[in-house]
């Protein structure tokens, strides 16, 4: 699809094309929207992409349609993809989606539970 001043456009050439992003932190105190190839901007990609590390420190995947209209955050279906394909090939997440994972999976580590105080 082109602008009306010939230029290419944003917008994605099939109406049914839904576009995921990811959101992460490639340096100290930056977050940037990941440059993707708009024809490999689909759910499979995204999480495939994750997986081998492409973005170390994700913090959140949003999914939007701009000829539906709308717009919304994926974070919590692709961290449940993310674990539901490691538990398939009996593996552990990578150690940079653990945080992402257990952020949007509603999982938390490292809980320190108070202990009882007796008083003698």
């Amino acid at each position: 699809m082109r602008s009306s001043f010939g230029t290419p456009s944003i917008v994605p050439h099939s109406e049914e094309h839904d576009v995921y992003v990811v959101e992460h932190d490639p340096g100290p105190r930056r977050l940037v929207w990941a440059e993707a190839n708009s024809e490999a901007t689909g759910f499979e990609l995204v999480v495939m992409d994750l997986l081998t590390g492409r973005y170390t420190k994700p913090v959140r995947v949003v999914v939007f349609n701009v000829a539906a209209g709308w717009c919304r955050d994926a974070s919590v279906e692709v961290a449940h993809e993310l674990r539901r394909r490691c538990d398939l090939q009996l593996r552990d997440i990578p150690f940079f989606l653990q945080d992402f994972v257990d952020r949007y999976e509603g999982r938390y580590r490292d809980v320190q539970l108070p202990l009882p105080i007796r008083l003698f």
